[in-house]
């Protein structure tokens, strides 16, 4: 049998393994729209959105909470199953990413927690009401999102109509710095906290906290974990993100990033563990829709879609797996 202390150090290793793969797969959210218009050289790029995702992990920990305690029963849930969960998302990510797929990582992470949840204890592990709560949220963000894209695309088309094009887009160059930085602080809000909600779950499912509260080592080292990664980079998640899905401009990209940016800190804000990823795109795909349908590469967008629907059963049948593997070597 494993030392318990050894196991909650391995879950910590790996929660922070993942938050590094988060910032790896999803540092296309923050960054994608600023290289495709050539605002920001890629490294300038990557180092702006290293620098916010890290400040924006401290704005709250209402989705750590979430992530934590408002899922599973923590008191019901064992380290060996939060690690489970942990490999299921983290494999999920691994792949998505060598196929340049921008899917969820959060989906990946929450369908993880709930496969090793399930096979675990069964449905006595899993808050309906909670879990109701995060699918709701996760099924109307991307509508938002590609709602507000297009109002936003709308209202800016008609602020600047009678400006030139060369010189619209110059002074969105300009905006696009601030939606862009919007954009990476936005991610690291409600990202980062999703490895610290894990960790926390671990720490209480090994007794060594009493209720569901994030430690401030924990918000600092899944801060700085969420930087690593997206300094690292996912280049091929955002080439697909940045050029294949919509012919991109400065006033393309300020209208989805500012989107974006305004429901990730409002769902932060609350607790909502929404998938930025789903939110950025179907912000493109809205921006896009304005010019006329045949600006979005259907294609394309359909492939990220059948990616995002089999993310949550995906991870999840991993986690699974790895909790009755666990369960037998036990």
């Amino acid at each position: 049998m494993i030392d318990p202390t050894l196991l909650l150090v391995l879950v910590v290793i790996l929660a922070l393994a993942f938050d590094f793969s988060n910032g790896w797969h999803d540092s296309a959210n923050a960054i994608a729209t600023v290289v495709s218009t050539h605002v920001l050289t890629p490294g300038r790029a990557v180092l702006l959105a290293a620098v916010l995702n890290i400040a924006g992990a401290f704005m709250s920990t209402a989705v750590a909470k979430m992530i934590g305690g408002g899922i599973v029963e923590a008191s019901l849930i064992q380290q060996s199953t939060v690690a489970a969960a942990l490999i299921g998302a983290i494999a999920w990510n691994l792949f998505t990413l060598m196929l340049g797929l921008p899917t969820s990582s959060s989906h990946a992470l929450i369908g993880g927690i709930i496969g090793g949840a399930l096979a675990q204890s069964g449905m006595s592990a899993v808050k309906l009401s909670g879990l109701q709560k995060v699918l709701e949220a996760m099924l109307f963000s991307p509508l938002v999102g590609f709602v507000l894209g297009y109002l936003v695309i709308l209202a800016t088309y008609w602020v600047v109509f009678r400006v030139p094009r060369g010189a619209a887009n110059q002074a969105f160059r300009r905006l696009q710095l601030i939606s862009s930085s919007l954009m990476a602080f936005s991610h690291g809000a409600n990202d980062a906290q999703k490895a610290m909600g894990i960790i926390t779950l671990a720490l209480v499912s090994a007794g060594r906290l009493d209720q569901v509260a994030v430690p401030t080592w924990v918000l600092l080292s899944c801060a700085i974990a969420m930087g690593l990664g997206t300094a690292a980079g996912g280049w091929r998640i955002i080439k697909t993100l940045g050029m294949r899905i919509i012919k991109m401009e400065p006033v393309h990209g300020f209208a989805a990033e500012t989107s974006a940016a305004l429901i990730l800190l409002g769902t932060a804000h609350f607790g909502m563990p929404v998938s930025t990823t789903h939110t950025i795109t179907s912000s493109i795909i809205g921006v896009g829709a304005v010019t006329r349908l045949s600006a979005v590469r259907w294609g394309v967008t359909m492939r990220i879609v059948y990616a995002w629907l089999f993310t949550l059963p995906g991870a999840g049948l991993v986690a699974y797996g790895t909790t009755l593997i666990f369960q037998a070597f036990r």
